[in-house]
């Protein structure tokens, strides 16, 4: 039996009134192996409107970070449609893709992914100025001193503490203006106290605009801070409801 949720019933598509950062239709993530083809996801529908935190849960190898690299279009949709930031992805090339990347999406992954060779304000500053970005190291320093790390600019990252890490990372995924933050497990590589600290200020930054957080998490308390769960079984939507508050 198919499973996945009927919108119609659910009325679950993001608030009223808002435009759609993210649209999939029927998408379909096919791969080959020498065993034949493996489905990873099965035909996902699903809608997320600008400004919205929505986590998305479900058991190991589900789908659900294939799903968030389908959106930041690191991972070719087989099947259905891929709408993101008002861009239709299917048919993009590399460099299309790497374009709409650049101006649209910040990743966070669990590993931090910094470049050991440059301080903080270089992994932050680096991309800005690979795009053409005018004053990058100034616009590098005031998103550096959003998430608290103005004083650790010249510092490497192996002298950077795990969650000082991530706030480069946060910093450098929100330097561009990316107003869709994908954050697949940020905290997993933290310990709790300083993972609490790291999820606190994702909110912050998500709550003080109109920025989407789309956060793939197996801590169902950080899944309910998100104003809605969207769960994924076996490559297809099990439920997707707003969070109890």
């Amino acid at each position: 039996m198919d499973a996945r949720v009927d919108k119609t019933d659910t009325g679950i598509s993001g608030p009223a009134g808002k435009a759609d950062a993210v649209r999939l239709d029927g998408v379909q993530v096919t791969l080959s192996s020498r065993a034949g083809p493996v489905e990873i996801l099965k035909g996902i529908d699903v809608t997320i409107s600008n400004g919205e935190a929505v986590s998305v849960i479900g058991p190991s190898g589900s789908g659900k970070t294939t799903l968030l690299m389908v959106i930041a279009g690191l991972e070719a949709a087989t099947g259905g449609t891929v709408q993101v930031a008002s861009q239709t992805l299917n048919g993009f090339n590399e460099d299309q893709l790497a374009v709409f990347r650049r101006d649209n999406i910040g990743i966070v992954f669990q590993s931090f992914h910094l470049i050991p060779a440059m301080t903080a304000l270089e992994n932050v500053a680096v991309p800005l100025e690979l795009r053409g970005t005018g004053d990058a190291f100034g616009m590098a320093r005031k998103q550096l001193a959003r998430v608290g790390l103005d004083h650790r600019l010249d510092h490497y990252p192996g002298q950077l503490s795990g969650g000082e890490q991530q706030r480069v990372a946060i910093a450098r995924a929100l330097a561009a203006g990316a107003r869709i933050i994908l954050a697949d497990e940020p905290t997993g590589n933290l310990d709790q106290e300083t993972g609490h600290t790291i999820m606190d200020l994702l909110f912050d930054l998500q709550a003080d605009g109109e920025t989407t957080l789309v956060l793939v998490t197996h801590d169902p308390n950080l899944a309910a801070r998100c104003s809605r769960t969207i769960e994924i079984r076996d490559g297809l939507i099990h439920s997707d409801s707003a969070t109890a508050s």
